[in-house]
């Protein structure tokens, strides 16, 4: 098997399967990808486009073509030396609905379920109506509401001789106990012995003969008679009638569940969720016996060589990321250990984390690196120009009046969440805190409403996803995001409450829990930590990806999973460091630009980055474009829809989306375009959370947003706006295309594994997911790869995309070429000098004699001017050269015919970049 060297992310669903992918396996190969990197594939919720929604983790989802067809497309990647990385899901499984059979196994017998210490439940709730009971969020209404409706009724599943109750899709199983009053008053004589049986079934015992009673009463139950009587009982609790209200209300009550309207989940969830959604339940996978039933497919598949790699979701999630990298780590040299020194032993573990400004990967987790949004980041940062910081801040606070500062909306936002939708949440890190006060003489004075109040500021001013803290207290290299988050909490707490901070500095990891004597008070102290780190990480992902970034359009293109969108900038100095970085700590990491959680395409962002050195022109055409919609927009009584600040976002993402082929009067393109643009101001419009919301939709308001932007896109009145976006976009596309080739060529040949997503190979313009995900034309891609293409009509076609798939593949031919080169070549940032130094960024990559060299335009938009191409004419570089070392080989251009002289100690730009748009050199 080839050496890890690229991958490409493959979303399998039942519209895209495993068999699907077979046949693209040679094209993947010709394109230069060594690893296929599948989207999860466990059997998920049916119909489930994402496999993130696992309800059964022992076998291959069957709508994918189950186990049968991944060994076939196994097969078909061994056929060309190519491997296989499994994404896994860890942290949670879907529950809610009728296909898990753990979660209701834990709704038909509470804590006696083997499956209750999977999932992370409270079962001793303050709440006496939760006190041993599961809260079951997901009636469409208040449940008296609702049971009165008779939209919960209880009803018999015959073949299985069990009793449940139903909502929809949701099915409620009756414990096994309850049986006994059901058949009682039946009558039936011959359900009177099992319903005695029923009834005394307890403990485990109980549970073990459960299976044998309800056997006997599907038997019984073929009875037509039997079925009968049955079927007359099940009446008798209609809860549409007085009497059957009373009785069925009285059965639900006796359950270890409490059906609830999926409103009471932000306040009263005695369980975790992934985030704050109702139909995913945290899984408690820290313990032994939870991690090996949810990973035993995953170790199968691994002892017969059936996956080469993992990447774990949402690591921030579990309880201890570092003690489960490990475990996984262990299990996989287990493995390794008994394999041929011949074999391939490559086998990457890498971790969906999203990293803040100063963090790094901790060096103990034993994993291969990220996914890479941190990279996706450095690219974002090194191509926007600081000079339109100023500028496009005041131009979005004073058309919007939101606030300029990236940072303050995130502050706003996580009070919203912590008070919302993970109020629960934060009640049960908050109670775990007074339960650690309480335990201590000192401390139990202190009240619950003050140890909130300091938490809230806490997490609010949190600059991380979550520290990691373990029986040694927090590591060193974690103490300096909580000592910020401190210094903040203490600038918005009010003095009285000064004295909390340092409590809660000392018990959420700055003292060793393993210092405490064993007892109570230890056990306490780590809970709380737990439960502190397990709430900041979703109060991050709310508050940052699914609410500021809907809020702040300063410039969209720096608004994206991973990115610190404070910061609108950075020197390639710094690029430079992080790569050196990498190389130095994590040389397999992998390098992402696209991903099926972006919030836009990467080249949709790379076109609207061109902004920030056009700001004043920008200026003028929002100033000029917000004129001609006046008479878009609806009047909603004391206020137009939509407001400034959804307006302002359209135009941006209309910028960033608008197809390179569309034209303003393509009323099919339009009318397709539009459909997409709906999806997206829809969840824009909730995720915000200003005018609309998910929990609470404004209807109007929506409806009137929708109608802007029909009327933009698709009618007569928008005509003028709409011509005029469009020429704004053809104005910037050119620079945009140069920003995309130039992200492209980094992420090949820069320290770490390139990442490509599925379909990326082209032009990528697309929205947030759904719009992510839609389906790829590979058979177009496998036919523009197939013919191939020289340069120079490469680049006067540039826009159908195949410039890009062509730097792509040249650029990992190279790679498989000289693997060693760029898995571990030194990593050597050349100096740029003379008049326009600062928007050309170069290095060279240099291992074992073999040498290449990588240059790329920055901030390039002036230089190219109005170019109708995305390529700079040579004498605008004019003096502008890179300086060489002395060793450089001989080398050649991968697109250019130029070449470089051995010995050679300058080269000019005009000459390097003369042809094609970005440069890759190579030699030895």
């Amino acid at each position: 098997m080839s050496e890890l060297r690229a991958t490409l992310r493959l979303q399998f669903h039942r519209g895209f399967t495993l068999d699907d992918a077979v046949p693209l396996v040679g094209y993947f190969a010709d394109l230069g990808i060594s690893h296929l990197y599948a989207s999860p594939l466990l059997t998920a919720r049916p119909g489930s486009m994402h496999g993130y929604d696992v309800i059964d983790p022992t076998r291959i989802n069957p709508e994918l073509g189950g186990e049968p067809a991944l060994r076939r497309l196994v097969d078909a990647l061994r056929d060309r030396g190519m491997g296989l990385i499994l994404d896994i899901v860890s942290n949670h499984m879907a529950v809610g609905g009728a296909g898990n059979p753990w979660w209701l196994d834990v709704l038909e017998w509470g804590r006696r379920s083997p499956y209750a210490g999977f999932f992370d439940i409270q079962w001793n709730s303050p709440d006496p109506l939760l006190e041993g009971q599961l809260l079951v969020p997901f009636l469409r209404s208040d449940y008296g509401e609702v049971l009165q409706a008779g939209e919960i009724p209880l009803q018999f599943d015959a073949p299985a001789g069990a009793f449940h109750a139903s909502h929809h899709e949701h099915r409620f199983p009756i414990s096994p106990p309850s049986y006994g009053e059901l058949l009682r008053a039946t009558g039936h004589p011959a359900l009177q012995d099992l319903a005695v049986q029923f009834r005394g079934l307890a403990g485990d015992a109980g549970y073990a003969r459960a299976a044998g009673l309800k056997a006997g009463l599907a038997q019984l139950a073929g009875q037509p008679e039997v079925r009968a009587a049955i079927e007359i009982m099940l009446g008798a609790y209609d809860a549409r009638q007085p009497e059957g209200f009373e009785r069925l209300h009285a059965l639900l009550e006796r359950q270890f569940y409490r059906l609830a309207s999926w409103r009471t989940a932000a306040d009263d969830i005695n369980w975790r969720r992934f985030f704050d959604i109702n139909e995913l339940g945290g899984l408690r996978v820290e313990r032994p016996r939870v991690f090996e039933a949810t990973h035993a497919k995953i170790f199968q598949l691994l002892e017969e060589d059936l996956i080469d790699g993992l990447r774990i979701d949402h690591i921030d999630g579990l309880a201890d990321p570092r003690g489960y990298c490990r475990r996984l780590r262990r299990r996989l040299r287990r493995r390794l250990d008994r394999l041929d020194d011949s074999r391939q032993k490559q086998r990457p573990v890498y971790v969906e984390k999203i990293l803040g400004q100063g963090e790094e990967l901790h060096d103990d987790w034993q994993v291969d690196g990220t996914t890479g949004y941190e990279f996706m980041n450095q690219l974002s940062l090194l191509q926007h120009d600081p000079a339109g910081e100023g500028p496009l801040r005041a131009l979005w606070h004073s058309l919007s009046g939101r606030p300029a500062e990236f940072l303050e909306e995130v502050r706003q936002a996580r009070q919203l969440v912590l008070t919302g939708t993970l109020a629960g949440d934060f009640e049960s890190a908050a109670l775990a805190l007074l339960q650690v006060a309480r335990g201590n003489l000192m401390t139990r004075d202190l009240t619950f409403g003050q140890i909130r109040r300091a938490l809230l500021e806490l997490i609010v001013h949190f600059p991380v996803y979550r520290t990691y803290i373990g029986p040694c207290g927090r590591p060193a290299q974690d103490d300096p995001f909580f000592r910020q988050a401190l210094e903040g909490a203490r600038s918005t707490l009010n003095e009285a409450d000064w004295p909390l901070l340092a409590h809660l500095g000392r018990w959420l990891g700055g003292e060793p829990w393993r210092s405490l004597p064993p007892g109570p008070l230890r056990k306490a102290r780590r809970h709380a930590c737990v439960r502190f780190q397990q709430v900041t990480a979703p109060a991050a992902a709310k508050a940052v990806e699914d609410t500021a970034f809907y809020r702040s359009g300063v410039l969209l293109s720096r608004n994206d999973v991973g990115f610190d969108s404070q910061r609108f900038s950075a020197p390639p100095e710094d690029f430079h460091a992080a790569c050196l970085r990498r190389r130095e700590r994590l040389p397999g990491n992998l390098l992402a630009s696209a991903t099926h959680d972006h919030k836009r395409g990467e080249d949709s962002r790379a076109r609207l980055a061109v902004l920030s050195e056009r700001a004043g022109w920008y200026a003028e055409r929002v100033q000029h474009w917000l004129l001609l919609a006046q008479p878009l927009r609806r009047n909603l009584g004391d206020s137009l829809a939509p407001a400034p600040v959804d307006e302002l976002m359209l135009y941006q993402s209309l910028l960033g989306s608008w197809p390179l082929e569309l034209a303003a009067d393509d009323a099919e393109g339009l009318h397709a375009y539009a459909g997409r643009l709906r999806q997206w101001q829809e969840k824009a419009l909730r995720e915000a959370k200003l005018h609309s919301s998910w929990s609470a939709p404004n209807g109007p308001y929506e409806e009137a947003c929708r109608s802007f932007l029909d009327d933009l896109l698709e009618q007569p009145e928008g005509a003028r706006l709409r011509e005029e976006i469009a020429a704004a976009v053809a104005r910037i596309a050119p620079a945009g295309a140069l920003n995309s080739l130039a992200q492209t060529l980094l992420r090949l040949t820069v320290p770490g594994v390139p990442d490509l997503y599925q379909g990326n190979e082209f032009w990528d313009f697309s929205l947030v997911d759904p719009d992510n995900r839609r389906p790829v034309d590979f058979a177009a891609r496998r036919q523009a790869l197939a013919r191939g293409g020289e340069p120079a009509a490469l680049l006067e076609h540039w826009r159908d995309g195949r410039i890009k798939q062509a730097l792509i593949a040249r650029s990992l031919a190279l790679r498989g070429r000289c693997p060693a080169l760029f898995a571990a070549g030194d990593y050597l940032p050349l100096e740029v000098v003379g008049e326009h130094a600062g928007r050309l960024l170069a290095f060279a990559r240099r291992h074992a004699g073999q040498w290449a060299m990588v240059l790329v335009p920055r901030l390039a938009s002036g230089l190219l001017g109005e170019a109708r191409q995305p390529l700079i004419e040579p004498a605008r570089w004019a003096d502008t050269r890179v300086s060489l070392p002395a060793e450089t080989p001989a080398l050649r251009g991968l697109f250019q015919g130029a070449a470089v002289p051995s010995g050679q100690r300058e080269l000019l730009v005009s000459e390097a970049l003369a042809t094609f748009p970005v440069g890759l050199f190579h030699g030895a």
